[in-house]
């Protein structure tokens, strides 16, 4: 990378809001969460250059397109500027990320605007999950189900049972971890959720099979929600008085992709050591540009949990043990408020919440507050540097980024 990409600010909506229960919608929250961005960056609406928006699901949940168009009509003071959507299932707003990256990288613009955004909750929960089919490979997925995901999460699961074994009090330790880092969160979706003594376990009253492989308690929550974050070069943070040292980074960064089809992907690493080597791959080419060793090197993690079994993925996957061997990085308490390498202390997507074209963004700027300090009762100590893991699909999409403080 050559100067690296500055994180001038950043704005979260609650993601236990349904917006619609409200008379608004998706604008709204757009509105929102740039006008939330621009004030706690301290620039104005005419220093914005460029806008990038990560969405998957606007045209199945509000028949609502063009989306770039949007923040322009919903933030006026914006008109004329340049602006387009991008989507990649869960990873959306971080496709947005890397194309704002790119732009300030070659010089084109100096001050760009990431907003990732989805509404979930203004149709039913049955029917927002038929949509979010639509990033599986429509009719070639070959999984007998109802509800693809949790099936198709529920296979990755059996996948790990067949390879390495897979003790379930694992998954469920995740779940309980991230819903008690998502009561810390003033804004997580469910940080005023109750649990008793069985919600963590196998029992089949307190947390009923989903499909095969996932219960209640394994699935991350779909929610409605905005995060927005202002990109800037250094020469523009220079221009407005500010201390790059004193501003998180975008270290280094990483972006691949698989096909859609998951049991596509199963075939293709039979043999290798890890069942995902792409997403190996993404993780260590945000190590190589940051210019850092590994994980040894990291203070905390924000990682994708649409599935307990996706943090699961992620924990070997990243390093915290050997492949296959997660449970470890579990056991150890490694991954635990105070541990050598906190996971999720936002609460992830299972106590935080997934909006989906949101989440990428959302862990970006949760990576950027732990850097500086401002994240608050999930705050890590001493944190320099975040990484961040968004996965679309079943592994489709996959994005790190490396964020960092100005001294590390």
């Amino acid at each position: 990378m050559t100067e690296p990409v500055f994180i001038l600010g950043g704005y979260q909506t609650d993601f236990a809001k349904v917006w619609s229960r409200h008379g608004q919608d998706i604008s709204t929250m757009m509105r929102e969460a740039t006008l939330g961005a621009l004030e706690t960056s301290h620039i104005g609406a005419s220093q914005i250059q460029s806008i990038h928006v990560g969405n998957a699901f606007g045209e199945l949940q509000r028949q609502q397109a063009h989306l770039g168009a949007m923040v322009v009509q919903v933030v006026p003071e914006l008109w004329g500027v340049p602006a387009m959507r991008h989507e990649g299932a869960c990873a959306s707003s971080s496709l947005a990320v890397l194309a704002a990256m790119a732009e300030i990288e070659a010089g084109r613009y100096d001050c760009v605007l990431v907003l990732g955004i989805e509404e979930l909750k203004n149709l039913s929960g049955d029917v927002s999950s038929q949509n979010q089919n639509a990033a599986s490979w429509q009719g070639h997925e070959d999984i007998d189900c109802t509800f693809m995901w949790p099936a198709a999460f529920g296979l990755v699961a059996q996948e790990y049972e067949q390879r390495y074994g897979l003790d379930r009090k694992y998954l469920n330790r995740i779940a309980e971890l991230n819903y008690a880092n998502a009561k810390r969160n003033p804004l997580a979706q469910t940080r005023q959720w109750a649990f008793d003594a069985l919600s963590f376990t196998d029992d089949d009253g307190a947390n009923p099979v989903i499909e095969p492989g996932s219960r209640r308690q394994d699935c991350g929550q779909i929610t409605d929600g905005a995060c927005a974050v202002v990109l800037a070069s250094g020469s523009f943070a220079r221009a407005q008085g500010l201390d790059t040292s004193s501003l998180p980074r975008i270290a280094g960064w990483g972006h691949r992709n698989a096909g859609l089809r998951l049991k596509d992907k199963f075939e293709r690493s039979r043999g290798a050591a890890y069942v995902f080597p792409h997403v190996r791959q993404t993780i260590e080419d945000a190590w190589r540009r940051a210019e850092i060793a590994g994980i040894e090197t990291i203070n905390g993690v924000e990682t994708h949990d649409c599935f307990t079994t996706t943090e699961y993925v992620a924990l070997d996957h990243l390093g915290l043990s050997a492949p296959g061997q997660s449970w470890q990085a579990i056991d150890d308490g490694l991954i635990e408020r105070g541990g050598p390498c906190p996971v999720n202390m936002s609460g992830g997507l299972i106590g935080c919440g997934h909006p989906v074209g949101a989440t990428g963004a959302r862990m970006l700027f949760d990576a950027a507050r732990q850097v500086t300090g401002h994240a608050g009762d999930c705050q890590i100590e001493g944190a320099t540097r975040i990484q961040t893991l968004n996965i679309g699909g079943s592994f489709g999409t996959v994005v790190s980024f490396v964020v960092a403080s100005g001294h590390a």
